[in-house]
């Protein structure tokens, strides 16, 4: 699998990384988690992403578990903080960052994560506090780079006016074919200080697969049929979103690929992408979604994409 720089800082992972949010936290068994992080590997991803708020630490000790099979120079190891882990652990206040870190190494069972993101921006806590603990974690050796998820460009570009402390690589917007705000402001700001995009959602919450159908009912063993994961799916599941991917078929036909893959290597296509986040419940599923990573699209290709979707991505 290709794998490219993230951001400025020299650390090269997969272009097409495994996630955990919405399964391994609780979504499906640890049989399948592991299944599922074996075919990763052997599909070449070497990018794992994870957070503490998953199933409240489910997720990290799940990876924690598995992956002490593997060297731990074959993955790169990234995970979050800012989201409730109890009732007064929350937020980037430096309390909570060498707190929150400490936690998520003990369930990873490894001394160090290559990525320590900001999982949202905490406009109760100073920046300067934020960024000098984030700075004291990589400074302790137990995070290799910092990134952040969905902050507003004027406050990433704040962070990186701040003297001395520890300098941002990655960004992880939500990001699709569906979903194209990050084009406006935050990539801007990213690509000119180094950050690269590390993209979840990038297949719209699965919408993007073609598996749901206009004036049907969602399959009953889908993401949108599963009250643990279907709360940000529902924004894509009106007729006319769906009547619009269900016309990208034929383009995905005549490329070669599945309407999976088509989306993924349309984000992969982008300006500023390192790599995107998929998510999976099954072998099979990994493996498809990894393939994406070698589909070429040619720029009349990528334009008939955006044009089916014009009027129902949210730009």
């Amino acid at each position: 699998m290709e794998q490219r720089e993230l951001g400025d800082s020299g650390l090269e992972v997969s272009s097409v990384a495994l996630g955990s949010w919405l399964t391994y936290s609780g979504g499906i068994g640890r049989e399948q988690t592991e299944a599922c992080t074996r075919a990763a590997f052997d599909a070449g991803i070497t990018l794992f992403d994870t957070a503490n708020v998953y199933g409240t630490g489910a997720a990290e000790t799940a990876w924690g578990e598995i992956l002490r099979d593997y060297p731990r120079d074959a993955y790169v190891l990234a995970t979050k903080v800012y989201f409730p882990m109890g009732p007064r652990d929350r937020g980037l206040s430096r309390t909570q960052i060498l707190k929150q870190i400490d936690g998520s190494l003990a369930r990873l069972q490894t001394d160090f994560v290559d990525l320590y993101q900001c999982h949202r921006y905490d406009d109760t806590v100073p920046l300067e506090e934020t960024m000098g603990a984030l700075t004291e974690v990589v400074e302790a050796g137990k995070a290799r780079f910092i990134g952040f998820s969905e902050w507003p460009a004027d406050r990433i570009e704040a962070a990186l006016a701040l003297p001395g402390v520890a300098k941002f690589v990655s960004s992880q917007p939500q990001y699709s074919a569906l979903w194209r705000r990050p084009e406006a402001e935050v990539i801007p700001v990213c690509e000119a200080n180094g950050i690269s995009q590390i993209v979840w959602s990038p297949l719209a919450q699965g919408v993007l697969t073609g598996k749901y159908l206009p004036g049907h009912k969602v399959p009953a063993d889908s993401r949108a049929a599963n009250k643990t994961m279907n709360r940000f799916i529902q924004q894509w599941l009106d007729d006319a979103t769906l009547t619009a991917v269900q016309a990208l078929r034929p383009i995905a036909d005549q490329a070669g690929v599945k309407l999976s893959q088509l989306a993924l290597a349309w984000v992969l296509h982008q300006r500023n992408v390192t790599s995107v986040i998929v998510g999976a419940t099954r072998p099979e599923q990994v493996h498809e979604n990894a393939a994406a990573a070698d589909v070429r699209l040619t720029p009349d290709t990528l334009a008939a994409i955006d044009e089916v979707l014009r009027t129902a991505a949210v730009s």
